[in-house]
């Protein structure tokens, strides 16, 4: 997510006092065939509008806003199943992006800054992975990036076969078909590591005979590489794509699930005055904004996140000194959350959001792990 070039531009975005439109659609049709995403939007502008007074600034900024909105998803392609949309005509900002993946609800949120969490989750839900699908003498590589295959690269080399040969002769062919195979193997990993390394791939799927061509497949792969199998499959490369992607899909949630569980069995037992762990969201932010953190947990349920906001309000008027005009709300959980989305994506290495809401249900719903801890463990100090 964090290498994710259109939601580091909207994070980055400084409030000029104009609302902010952040759009959140399931542009996928009812079970009745309908969309209902423009019923939602028209509801949602006819509700906010009167929020602002007529002739004011900020309602000739909204009402722009709404007449593009309204106009764009006239422009909707029918292959999106996701729509994301940033306006504020005061700001001078209109950034549109449709996905193939839907967003689990419709949100419509005014503010000052966009609204990052949805974003952020569909992101991290969605990561760009690669499936190799093989076999002794051909492999296809496809790159799935949210739903959508952006490349496929195709290996294929020549069929060999056995024969009924006999002593030396037969362990001479025998040793010929095997070198062959481990060949092969070779040039698929070599196009694999090509691929993932383009791309920056973080994992991929591994799908054929797990007898035959998986373990050859594995025996070239280099240490790095093989960190970044998420998982197999049994199945042939004449698979129909629809089941291959399926599958694969399945695989990645798996590998997601008990990744997520590592990490956060890890924080814990971090989780000490002087380990490299932070839990909370109090915490968590003074550490953000120190720039201590290496990874950010946040729970994907919005709902499960909890803090006490004169503490997160002491810790924002600490790092931004003659600044508190513009320091996030502590009564307004979306911009606390926000808040910390934003500064996971300008400081952390990663920011990963946990499927599993149990996980971090005793730390508010958020953690951190650490790059370090200072001396004077700002991190303490600033929620005493």
């Amino acid at each position: 997510m964090k290498n994710n070039r259109f939601i580091n531009k909207i994070a980055a975005f400084s409030p000029t006092g104009s609302p902010v439109l952040s759009v959140y659609l399931n542009t996928e049709p009812n079970q009745n065939g309908q969309f209902d995403f423009e019923a939602f939007v028209k509801k949602q502008i006819s509700e906010n509008e009167s929020k602002f007074e007529e002739g004011s600034e900020d309602r000739r900024s909204f009402d722009s806003d709404a007449k593009k909105i309204r106009e764009f998803l006239k422009e909707v392609k029918p292959s999106s199943n996701g729509v994301a949309i940033f306006a504020s005509s005061g700001a001078d900002l209109f950034e549109t992006r449709q996905y193939a993946v839907p967003f689990e609800e419709d949100y419509f949120f005014v503010f000052e800054k966009p609204h990052l969490f949805p974003l952020a989750r569909l992101l991290d839900q969605n990561p760009t992975y690669a499936i190799v699908s093989a076999d002794t003498n051909s492999a296809t590589i496809h790159v799935l990036k949210r739903g959508h295959v952006i490349e496929s690269e195709e290996v294929e080399n020549f069929k060999t076969s056995r024969t009924e040969q006999g002593g030396w002769s037969q362990m001479r062919y025998q040793r010929h078909i095997d070198n062959f195979h481990q060949q092969h193997a070779k040039e698929v990993i070599n196009e694999l590591e090509k691929i993932v390394r383009d791309e920056d791939l973080k994992q991929f799927v591994v799908a054929g005979d797990e007898k035959v061509i998986v373990p050859l497949l594995k025996d070239e792969m280099s240490e790095s590489l093989a960190k970044k199998l998420a998982g197999t499959l049994r199945l042939n490369v004449d698979t129909p794509q629809k089941e291959l992607f399926e599958k694969a899909e399945s695989v990645m949630k798996q590998a997601d699930t008990l990744a997520d569980k590592e990490k956060i069995d890890h924080l814990k037992e971090q989780n000490y005055d002087e380990g490299l762990g932070v839990t909370g969201v109090e915490k968590t932010l003074a550490a953000l904004a120190s720039g201590l953190v290496q990874e950010l947990y946040m729970t994907a349920d919005f709902d499960e996140i909890q803090y006490h906001q004169d503490t997160v309000t002491k810790i924002l008027k600490a790092y931004s000194p003659g600044d508190e005009l513009n320091i996030p709300d502590s009564h307004h959980r979306g911009m606390i959350v926000d808040e910390l989305i934003r500064r996971g994506i300008e400081t952390a290495e990663d920011v990963r959001f946990i499927e599993d809401p149990f996980l971090l249900q005793d730390f508010g719903g958020v953690g951190a792990l650490l790059r370090f801890r200072t001396e004077t463990d700002i991190v303490r100090s600033a929620t005493s």
